[in-house]
């Protein structure tokens, strides 16, 4: 069961999308430095279908997309949740994943992702505004390729 902790709307996660953040606890990497260390432990409210979708009934109109902010304790989970944004509302909302993992696992299902974030944070490399970062930014293709736009964060 995935929990999340708060949200909110980004413009800089995912470049050209406004998008509704949602911040999920119970994070295995325990990265150094990570900025955002209370999501190591597990806390926080349930997210349920019935969460998520109170969520897209309060944003939905005013984004153009859903980016789940870890989740890697179950990835499984994230990839029904973002199953559940695709079929959501008449407009089809886009869907992304930080994840902090180095690769994705075997079984994921691509084809309910637009964007996935991949790599821990490394202090000495940098976040993803950095051009020496070790994590990218993937958009996923229509035929589930992985176009690597990380580019788009370096000014």
């Amino acid at each position: 069961m995935l929990k999340y902790v708060d949200y909110d709307v980004v413009f800089q996660e995912i470049p050209d999308e406004v998008t509704l953040a949602i911040n999920l606890s119970n994070c295995p990497n325990h990265c150094e430095g990570c900025h955002s260390p209370q999501l190591m432990r597990n806390i926080g409210k349930d997210l349920t279908e019935v969460e998520l979708l109170g969520l897209l009934g309060v944003y939905g109109k005013n984004i153009t997309c859903v980016c789940f902010m870890g989740g890697d304790a179950d990835p499984m989970a994230v990839a029904d949740m973002a199953a559940l944004v695709h079929a959501y509302g008449a407009h089809r909302l886009k869907v992304g994943w930080y994840s902090g993992r180095n690769s994705l696992p075997k079984d994921m299902p691509l084809e309910r992702f637009d964007y996935i974030k991949l790599g821990p944070y490394v202090p000495s490399k940098g976040c993803l505004k950095e051009r020496t970062t070790n994590q990218r930014l993937y958009k996923i293709g229509k035929d589930l390729s992985k176009e690597d736009i990380t580019y788009r964060f370096w000014k």
